[in-house]
């Protein structure tokens, strides 16, 4: 299996443990910041994360680009 493989495989795992249930629960809490919800700020900041990493891993390996 090739680097890029790996890397994503290890993304895909990284993104089923930070959507599953006991990472989530820990942020179900009853407070806000800047008026929004812990829960909703933490899902929000973790996709993005995910998305940005794929990006640079595909990026690192070439195939990020446009066009081609």
């Amino acid at each position: 299996m090739n680097s890029l493989a790996e890397r994503l495989i290890a993304l895909a795992a990284a993104g089923v443990v930070l959507f599953n249930y006991p990472i989530l629960s820990a942020f179900a809490v009853d407070g806000t910041i800047a008026g929004a919800p812990v829960l909703y700020l933490y899902l929000f900041t973790a996709w993005a994360a995910l998305i940005l990493l794929v990006a640079l891993a595909l990026r690192r390996n070439g195939r990020g680009g446009r066009g081609g």
